[in-house]
């Protein structure tokens, strides 16, 4: 192993002296991991306010062999990412994809129970009900058992919700916390992330049922020791139990790990802090989301967060050097897969993400196919163009009327779904109108007594029947993603064959419950829309 001296001449040579002086808060860990490798109920209106079985059918792929890219081109394809943000090699044999919520939510409670240095929680909110209860319990015990085991317990346990949903109702997800946090105060931390975008005189007159609307913390990671889930899915039951989503575990990966939970830690620390009598306070020194003046918080929470990706992103860069340096390189059914985190916050003026995102759609050429899903379909502008100008194929993914989660609702909410037909209406028109049909295809899920919500793509390049990039996690490719939120996903690129397949089966599965919109599919009694719902779709899109 070189000295410690000659990587500080290795990052002055590469890097500008700001950038350089991260390395004095990174070193420790990168020689550490060096030793390692050597021996060892939903949203109201978030989406749209910015958000019988049919038979299987099978959608149809590219042909080829799974391997024709080969590590080198494979890499060599998506290597650009490395620029932007931290790359994290882990073995594929390490990334598990989970198929169902009950898979979802019986991992999480396992891995709760074992956990013996730390669980972090981050998501948009905790259910109130028996399910979520359970979670509950399982941290207690876990708690419980870490403080009889030691006179100064190891675990500890950080939990980041949304203030504002997080906070609804007289018992919330607050209220489920508590008792933890009164128990085991120096082992228990609840941050409560509130936008600086709802203050004053906006604060005080929109109704605590639609606040959220205005912004949410809503990254979705599951942390337990060195092993991650990172998915869409929120803490509550019909996410445990009906309701569709996305998840992948990748299993004792240390490095993604300390990343999010990094992450995860920089936005509590912007966050609003419960106490165990319910009420919440700042940090010390940091500027009040809503009470202190906004570009001030901005600049603070946008600091605090990109100071953990930007010393991810060096010292990830720093091994992937040495590793060129010392001709380790790939190694064939070892580290064959990347992990990108990509992050966006727009209020922070943090947007890694949509920029990864666009670069990626507007590399797909002629002879790649994407898959993309969103439980709410209403892509940005910027995204609509790409998909209608670039060349590759794209088969979209999408709830139908009765899947979607404000199906059967009451009052305004119960015009959602017929505002995403009007959506769905509008792109399908629009790829007609450009003669894009061959090439675009729309796709509706359908479930009985299921709603959908899974969120993603799946990237197939020429000559491959496997795909070998997936984007999971928060994001959902529309307005309030991408400008209104705190969202959080990662890309996966592998060359690991059975993770290949894992992707293909989820994609093949969730397509399987799908038909393919046509011309016809909008002329039929129950996708009538009513004249005041088109006359705000327009409204809803742009504003929110």
């Amino acid at each position: 192993m070189a000295a410690p001296m000659s990587w500080r001449r290795l990052v002055h040579s590469v890097y500008s002296p700001a950038i350089a002086g991260v390395f004095a808060r990174i070193s420790d860990r990168l020689f550490r991991a060096r030793d390692r490798r050597g021996g060892s109920s939903v949203l109201l209106l978030a989406p749209l306010l910015a958000e019988a079985d049919p038979a299987p059918r099978r959608v149809s792929r590219p042909t080829g062999s799974a391997g024709a890219q080969g590590t080198d081109g494979l890499c060599s394809h998506f290597r650009w990412m490395a620029e932007h943000v931290p790359a994290f090699r882990v073995p594929g044999a390490h990334v598990h994809i989970l198929t169902s919520p009950d898979q979802f939510y019986q991992t999480m409670k396992a891995r709760i129970k074992t956990a013996q240095r730390r669980v972090v929680m981050a998501s948009l909110y905790l259910g109130t009900g028996q399910l979520e209860q359970e979670l509950v319990d399982c941290m207690e015990e876990a708690l419980q058992r870490s403080q009889d085991s030691s006179r100064s317990p190891d675990l500890k346990v950080s939990v980041l919700l949304d203030y504002t949903r997080g906070s609804r109702g007289q018992v919330n997800s607050r209220t489920m916390l508590l008792p933890l946090l009164q128990r085991f105060t120096s082992q228990m931390r609840v941050s409560l992330y509130h936008t600086p975008d709802l203050r004053g005189l906006l604060r005080l007159l929109v109704p605590q049922r639609f606040n959220e609307t205005i912004g949410v913390q809503h990254i979705k990671v599951y942390l337990f020791d060195d092993s991650i889930i990172i998915s869409g899915a929120n803490l509550s039951d019909s996410y445990f139990t009906n309701r569709q989503d996305r998840y992948v575990l990748l299993e004792n990966c240390r490095e993604v790990a300390d990343f999010f939970s990094d992450l995860v830690e920089a936005v509590g620390d912007v966050s609003l802090q419960l106490q165990p009598d319910d009420s919440v306070t700042m940090l010390e020194g940091m500027v009040h989301p809503y009470k202190g003046n906004r570009q001030d918080f901005s600049a603070a929470a946008r600091e605090r967060i990109m100071e953990v990706v930007n010393t991810a992103h060096v010292r990830q860069r720093l091994l992937s050097r040495s590793e060129d340096s010392e001709d380790e390189g790939l190694s064939e059914g070892e580290e064959d897969t990347w992990v990108f985190p990509l992050v966006q916050m727009k209020p922070l003026g943090i947007q890694v993400d949509e920029q990864v995102t666009q670069r990626l759609l507007t590399d797909a050429g002629p002879d790649s196919t994407v898959f993309l899903t969103s439980g709410y379909f209403n892509l940005t502008r910027a995204y609509m163009r790409l998909v209608l100008g670039a060349g590759a194929s794209y088969r979209i993914l999408t709830a139908s009327p009765e899947v979607n989660g404000f199906f059967g609702a009451k009052g305004v909410a119960g015009a959602i779904p017929a505002a995403y037909i009007h959506i769905a209406r509008q792109f399908y028109s629009q790829v007609c109108r450009l003669g894009q049909q061959e090439r675009v295809h729309l796709h509706e899920y359908h479930r009985p007594q299921w709603t959908f919500h899974a969120k993603g793509l799946w990237y197939y390049l020429q000559g491959q029947d496997r795909p070998c990039l997936t984007l999971i996690g928060s994001p959902n490719f529309g307005y309030r993603s991408v400008h209104r939120d705190l969202e959080a996903q990662i890309a996966i690129v592998t060359e690991n064959e059975e993770l290949q397949s894992q992707l293909q089966e989820e994609q093949e599965t969730l397509y399987r419950r799908s038909t393919e919109v046509s011309s016809s599919t909008f002329e039929r009694p129950d996708r009538h829309v009513k004249l005041w719902v088109k006359l705000v779709t327009p409204l809803i899109k742009n504003f929110f």
